[in-house]
């Protein structure tokens, strides 16, 4: 069963339970998916999805920060429960060790040797790692590595 079917079937379920927070993340997947599909007409696939839920993800990680430090911990909790949601429908994440060992493969291939090649390498990466690992966090291991 694809993304988008899953997220269709856990709509009717959360519909049926009444779980109107689920519900409200789970439609908001599909639109996000459903517009990225219309954007890009023939060549939308997996990878695509996982960029839009990669997005969304990151998205709303943002906004808990900015909510608890504004002091608004309801809407906080509420951002929390869409990732959760969003991060159902994501693969596996890589553990440290698999995101490590793709950095040094990456920064080999790249022959990446100080900071300025960063870009090489994270162009390298994130194909792989799109939806696996958390981009911001494999940004800051390539940066810290290559200093």
């Amino acid at each position: 069963m694809d993304v988008i079917e899953k997220v269709s079937s856990e709509m009717v379920k959360a519909a049926k339970d009444k779980d109107k927070a689920k519900l409200s993340a789970l439609r908001m997947i599909k639109s996000a998916l459903h517009n990225r599909e219309i954007d890009l007409k023939d060549r939308f696939g997996e990878k695509e999805i996982l960029q839009v839920l990669s997005s969304m993800i990151k998205q709303r990680k943002d906004s808990v920060e900015q909510f608890r430090n504004g002091g608004r911990p309801e809407l906080a909790e509420k951002e929390e429960k869409e990732i959760e949601v969003i991060q159902g429908f994501m693969p596996e994440q890589m553990s440290e060790e698999e995101i490590k060992a793709e950095i040094e493969n990456a920064i080999e291939e790249a022959g990446a040797t100080s900071i300025r090649d960063m870009g090489k390498v994270m162009k390298l990466l994130m194909p792989r790692l799109t939806g696996k690992a958390d981009g911001k966090a494999v940004g800051e291991t390539v940066k810290a590595r290559l200093s």
